[in-house]
């Protein structure tokens, strides 16, 4: 194994704090420089409008939600050769394998760019929507910029990967860009994760995570977001295919099906 990736494996403590709290931040596991080239790439691709399937919108048309302006762009790796190395790249494949025991498959990328004044996101569980099964999906969440509680950073709440995914109610829509909100059980509290750029966040899909609204007037708070699932699972949410191996090839899953926690069809 290189040296590079050998440096990404955990510690016993550091394995044992991840099972027992539900994440594990990777400090600087990205240089400098690869965060300035993923921000640059992704502002040019905004700022030309070379964005594929995005909605863009004018400030005008946004009626002051700039989260209209600055949509969060959904799997870019799909057409996107940057994003799909970042999907793909070895150091995160190696702490995904160090994580969970086995080899990962590759299900989303996103990007947020969450300007200054930007909504927030209330706190959900990301297996809600990918329904990997049997287990649950895993995050790596890569801050771009430093992520603090003025700028919207992110916030997890310790011990709740251990919860049934529960059936969302409705969020405040004058705070937060997204509709499902699941508040944290009693006695356990959220707390921020504090990133500086080139930091990424590891968290597993049913530990509740959310973020407030960007309150700086000047600092973005821009984030490379995937998911993945274990290799051992069945099944995934049929909107996630096609599923990648690590190597970039394609592998077949099972399409989850079923009411899911609110009685409903599923949501992808």
């Amino acid at each position: 194994m290189p040296a590079s990736l050998c440096e990404t494996v955990l510690s016993p403590a550091e394995t044992e704090a991840f099972h027992r709290d539900g994440y594990h931040i990777a400090r600087g596991l990205f240089t400098p420089n690869e965060v300035w080239a993923l921000t640059d790439h992704f502002m040019r691709l905004h700022a030309t409008r070379a964005l594929k399937h995005y909605p863009f919108h004018g400030w005008e048309e946004a009626q002051g939600d700039i989260l209209k302006v600055y949509t969060r762009v959904m799997q870019p790796h799909r057409w996107d050769d940057l994003s799909l190395k970042m999907l793909l790249e070895p150091r995160v494949a190696e702490m995904l394998r160090a994580l969970l025991n086995e080899e990962p498959i590759a299900t989303q990328s996103m990007f947020y760019y969450k300007p200054p004044g930007s909504k927030g996101q209330t706190f959900h569980q990301d297996n809600y929507y990918l329904r990997v099964r049997p287990h649950s999906c895993i995050a790596s969440w890569l801050a771009l910029d430093r992520s603090d509680l003025e700028n919207g950073g992110l916030q997890v709440v310790p011990g709740t990967h251990t919860m049934e995914i529960a059936c969302p109610q409705k969020a405040d829509p004058k705070y937060n860009f997204s509709q499902d909100y699941v508040p944290p059980p009693p006695g356990m509290t959220p707390i921020p994760a504090i990133l500086e750029p080139g930091d990424v966040l590891f968290f597993n899909g049913s530990l509740l995570h959310g973020s407030t609204p960007n309150e700086s007037k000047t600092r973005w708070r821009r984030s490379y977001i995937c998911h993945y699932a274990p290799a051992s699972c069945h099944e995934v949410s049929k909107g996630y295919f096609p599923l990648l191996d690590m190597n970039g090839n394609v592998v077949q899953r099972e399409a989850a099906i079923g009411g899911g926690p609110c009685g409903g069809a599923d949501k992808m």
